[in-house]
């Protein structure tokens, strides 16, 4: 993965594999080049997949009154 790909945000890399995922749909993509946005897209998939993960635990975790994060779980 480049330096670029690392940069681009979530919503970015999101358009980016709906674009793929269309061309590919499409059916008009020669068999080398479909392999090729196959591959791409599936970086792609990782790099949303990593960043979904990164934000649910940072959105899991609560700040307690002494300024320490703890994960936060719902009591029943």
């Amino acid at each position: 993965m480049t330096t670029k790909e690392k940069e681009k945000s979530f919503e970015e890399n999101l358009i980016e594999l709906e674009n793929i995922v269309k061309e590919l749909e499409n059916g008009n993509v020669d068999l080398d080049k479909a392999i090729e946005k196959y591959s791409e897209a599936m970086k792609l998939a990782k790099n949303c997949s990593d960043k979904l993960s990164a934000a649910t635990e940072k959105v899991n975790k609560i700040l307690k009154e002494n300024g320490e994060l703890e994960d936060f779980e719902v009591e029943e």
